[in-house]
């Protein structure tokens, strides 16, 4: 906990952010940073409560020591605070930036709608100490002489990577596209998360042993019989990318895209690499001048609706199925849990129509071009209204209703061919595999991360790939020091 009576005596605040009319004019951060007082101040508010649900379940997926190392930002012991984080985080820099903050909801101070600003303090930690120098790589002292590969360099591959490789054996992670970070790099827009504080995660890593190797489609390029034959152990965190099915009619129509493509796109440009990339369409997807529809209500909507805007969009409206929720929720029925409420992300402050209770009938067009999209009001069971139906004007419109499991034309495909691969065959092709051990019906083969659980937040597959690291430890070694 911080100061004792904090909590009655200061206000929370977090960061502010640039004004709207000033940020949509570039695709970097816009989050104003607090200062080393301000924080300080913040973590003083952390009470002693008794009972921590901010630190998990409910709270953290990965348990991070939230009223510790709050407690030690207000004692001003910056380098103990970062080394807490770490003991359970490898990546604060990453969550801090990019969380929607599970902890915060759990806060027993949520109760007054006022919850500790862990999230902006957990970013001023990580940042802090890079600022110091005490983020530096931690070769192991030991090698073991286990080879191991990882599939995937989004949080989970990295987080195991770090994790094995202080452990002593010899790593070796496989990316696809051509730098590693997965859609933390191209999925993320910079102006929630720059890709700085990717790079120099990933120059530590290099720095404890670790090997990566981009541009290699495994399953394709190298085959996965060849990689199990070379390592004594394959983790897969191939992540979850194959859009879910919209079945929507005219999505065949020019200018009907998918969400990720789009927001692989402008990154790629952000990036300064061209924008072709594996799997994704190569033709530029533009927002200028164009009124545009998004259809979803969750995070990878809101971030077409961000990089609309910062592209020139004359509109953009975004479609939700789901009811407008309430202002506020009811805190003894959710609590410490999350709450269904409405929120209002950076991105649809800036300037979103938001329609909600509203389905999607049909994509409409002239000559084969997006003119416009149907749609309908709803009932409470989701089914259309007669007599409501209207059309929105639309250029371009994106599917942002989320994924139903990893690329199939790679890995999985590879496996299926030659390998009997146990997936989830309920609506998805998530790769099958407990939590305890993380292991697959392949020998020698685990997975972790949204490849196993299906889309999630960065910090479960935070999470994964640390539980991952260990099992792979154990079963390499017999037993291991690692923490789950």
């Amino acid at each position: 906990m911080g100061k004792v009576t904090g909590f009655m005596e200061i206000d929370r605040q977090v960061a502010k952010y640039q004004p709207a009319s000033d940020r949509i004019r570039h695709f970097r951060e816009f989050t104003i940073p607090m200062s080393d007082a301000e924080v300080t101040k913040q973590a003083a508010r952390c009470m002693d409560c008794g009972i921590p649900y901010c630190h998990g379940p409910t709270g953290c997926p990965v348990h991070n020591q939230i009223p510790d190392w709050n407690d030690l930002v207000y004692n001003n012991k910056w380098e103990e605070a970062i080394r807490n984080l770490h003991s359970t985080n490898n990546f604060p820099e990453f969550t801090g930036r990019v969380c929607p903050a599970p902890c915060e909801e759990a806060c027993t101070l949520n109760l007054e709608d006022a919850p500790v600003a862990i999230k902006t303090v957990e970013q001023a930690i990580a940042d802090k100490a890079y600022e110091l120098g005490f983020i530096a790589p931690q070769p192991p002292t030991i090698h073991t002489g286990k080879k191991v590969a990882i599939i995937g360099s989004g949080p989970a591959g990295l987080a195991a990577a770090q994790q094995l490789g202080r452990a002593g054996h010899e790593v070796h992670v496989y990316e696809r596209e051509s730098k590693p970070g997965g859609l933390l790099r191209y999925g993320i827009p910079d102006f929630k998360m720059e890709k700085n504080f990717i790079d120099r995660r990933v120059e530590q890593i290099k720095g404890e042993g670790v090997t990566f190797h981009c541009g290699v489609n495994i399953g394709v390029d190298l085959p996965m019989e060849k990689l199990l034959a070379d390592h004594d152990a394959v983790v897969y965190c191939g992540g979850s990318e194959t859009p879910r099915p919209a079945g929507i009619p005219g999505v065949d129509l020019h200018g009907v895209y998918d969400a990720m493509p789009y927001l692989v796109q402008q990154n790629r440009r952000v990036g300064r690499e061209n924008i072709d990339s594996v799997g994704w369409p190569s033709e530029p997807i533009l927002a200028g001048a164009k009124h545009v529809v998004v259809v979803g209500g969750g995070d990878t909507a809101s971030d077409c609706v961000g990089t609309a805007f910062r592209q020139g969009a004359v509109k953009v409206t975004q479609l939700d199925i789901r009811p407008m929720p309430p202002e506020k929720e009811d805190k003894l029925a959710v609590w410490p849990f999350w709450a269904t409420k409405m929120r209002t992300s950076s991105s649809q402050a800036e300037g979103a129509n938001r329609e909600f209770q509203v389905a999607t009938l049909e994509f409409v067009g002239e000559d084969g071009q997006l003119t416009g999209v149907r749609c309908c009001q709803v009932d409470e069971r989701r089914k259309p209204i007669a007599g409501t139906e209207f059309i929105i004007k639309a250029d371009l419109a994106f599917i942002a209703i989320g994924f139903s499991g990893p690329a199939k034309d790679c890995v999985l495909k590879d496996l299926g061919d030659k390998l009997q691969l146990n997936v989830d065959r309920r609506g998805s092709t998530n790769v099958v595999a407990n939590e305890k051990d993380y292991k697959t019906s392949v020998d020698k083969l685990w997975a972790a991360g949204d490849v196993r659980r299906g889309q999630s937040l960065v910090v479960w597959a935070i999470r994964e790939g640390r539980q991952v690291a260990r099992a792979v430890d154990e079963a390499l070694m017999g037993s291991s020091v690692l923490p789950r």
